[in-house]
């Protein structure tokens, strides 16, 4: 009896995040995604004024319920003189019609996401992103879960975003708390971490336990995280995300001609 009580408790505290988010209307519950705004931010740089190549890496809360849990999220890269940004995300809806999950388009951006205002997670810019930009579509192209989708645990859009992130692990990629189904690793036990700073290991994406300079200590419950970030003074929870003490430093933004930020811990 000691052990259930102790198991429904840790529930109950796992699913406050969420249910805090529901009735705080943080996320997009009950909106139609016929109607949703998808309008840009302003966040991502105007083709036109900006010759230098470009990356950047959003995430939004997710469509209806979905949000109160977690993110989507997507990269938006710009070639040197492009004259619009190419954008590679994971949909699942797409599975339904018989195509791959993986979306490779030309959507605005910063575009909202069915109403919910994006936040850059990762940003490079000149040299630094010239030579992130087919790293990225070289990890899109090689996604092993093209085939499949699902919610929870993964594989999802969020287990895109961090098998990416390993990839170009010059992006330092730190997903929150709230991508639900980063720690998503298939069959295998043992990866990098996204941002490359670290390690995790994850037991389908059910449990797990998370260390890195980038995202600190993460410990993965029923796919929902709970961490601490010793250099930012900052605690992650399920739904809720990020609280810090202190902002997070803005990630490192290389200009033409500089090398990239350091990829190792």
């Amino acid at each position: 009896m000691t052990v259930l009580l102790s198991c429904l408790l840790v529930l109950v505290l796992l699913l406050a995040g969420p249910a805090f988010v529901i009735v705080s209307g943080t996320a997009s519950t009950g909106v139609d995604w016929t109607r949703a705004d998808r309008t840009p931010v302003g966040l991502a740089p105007d083709p036109a004024a900006t010759p230098e190549a470009v990356v950047q890496v959003y995430a939004a809360r997710a469509l209806s319920w979905r949000g109160a849990f977690g993110v989507h999220p997507w990269f938006a890269v710009k070639p040197a003189g492009a004259r619009a940004y190419t954008v590679y995300e994971v949909i699942g809806w797409r599975l339904y019609r018989g195509l791959p999950v993986v979306s490779v388009s030309q959507r605005a951006p910063d575009g909202r996401w069915f109403g919910s205002a994006p936040t850059v997670l990762a940003e490079l810019r000149g040299a630094a992103a010239a030579a992130a930009i087919p790293k990225i579509a070289a990890a899109a192209g090689r996604y092993p879960y093209a085939g499949e989708y699902r919610v929870w645990p993964g594989p999802n859009s969020n287990t895109f975003a961090a098998w990416v992130g390993r990839a170009v692990p010059e992006l330092r990629l730190d997903l929150p708390s709230t991508a639900l189904g980063k720690d998503y690793l298939g069959a295998g036990l043992v990866a990098r971490a996204p941002s490359g700073t670290g390690w995790q290991v994850s037991l389908f994406g059910i449990a797990g336990l998370l260390l890195a300079s980038e995202e600190g200590v993460e410990v993965n419950l029923l796919g929902l995280t709970v961490g601490i970030d010793p250099l930012d003074l900052a605690v992650k929870l399920p739904g809720i995300g990020r609280l810090a003490l202190r902002a997070a430093a803005p990630p490192p933004v290389p200009t033409v001609g500089e090398a990239a930020p350091p990829s190792g811990p």
